[in-house]
């Protein structure tokens, strides 16, 4: 029997995503989350995708949005303006970037 072994799980923060307070800045903020998170990409869903789009357009924290996205591996949801699939792409390119260098 193993009783003795105990194992701490940790989470490394390399950034503090709370420094500046962007999410206080945000334009979302007041803003339910639903918009954010449209089922789908197609029909109504790009509707939603758009209104979010446009919210995040006018927002002075949406850099600090889509690199807290980025980093954390947010898959779904509307982040700093962009979609899971361009946050993917983006993604790809950096990768290709730094490989390249």
């Amino acid at each position: 029997m193993r009783g003795e072994d105990n194992v701490a799980l940790t989470w490394i923060r390399t950034h503090d995503w709370d420094v500046d307070e962007w999410r206080d800045r945000a334009a979302c903020r007041d803003t339910s989350p639903e918009l954010f998170f449209p089922i789908g990409t197609t029909g109504m869903a790009l509707d939603q995708i758009a209104a979010a789009k446009a919210i995040c357009a006018q927002c002075a924290a949406a850099p600090q949005c889509l690199e807290f996205a980025l980093m954390t591996n947010q898959d779904s949801g509307i982040w700093g303006g962009l979609t899971e699939d361009e946050r993917r792409q983006l993604r790809r390119e950096r990768q290709a970037a730094a490989a390249a260098v």
